[in-house]
């Protein structure tokens, strides 16, 4: 359980994290994070159906699209 708590906490910390005046590879960490950390809750998410972790996954998700569209830039 405690594991559970420290993968919610690492999220909710990202979360906060600014994303300006980031340089190319520290968007392309970032994106990496994020999809860890949502495949991370996901799991839990099976378990608990926690509408809390829900609204978490959300969120993370909504940051890498963003940083995803600025790593493709315009095409």
């Amino acid at each position: 359980m405690a594991d559970n708590t420290e993968l919610i906490n690492e999220a909710l910390e990202f979360e906060k994290l600014k994303m300006s005046h980031m340089s190319t590879s520290d968007r392309v960490k970032a994106s990496r994070k994020a999809k860890s950390l949502v495949l991370g809750l996901n799991e839990i998410y099976k378990k608990n159906k926690d509408s809390e972790i829900m609204d978490i996954m959300k969120m993370i998700t909504e940051k890498k699209k963003k940083i995803d569209k600025r790593l493709k830039g315009r095409q």
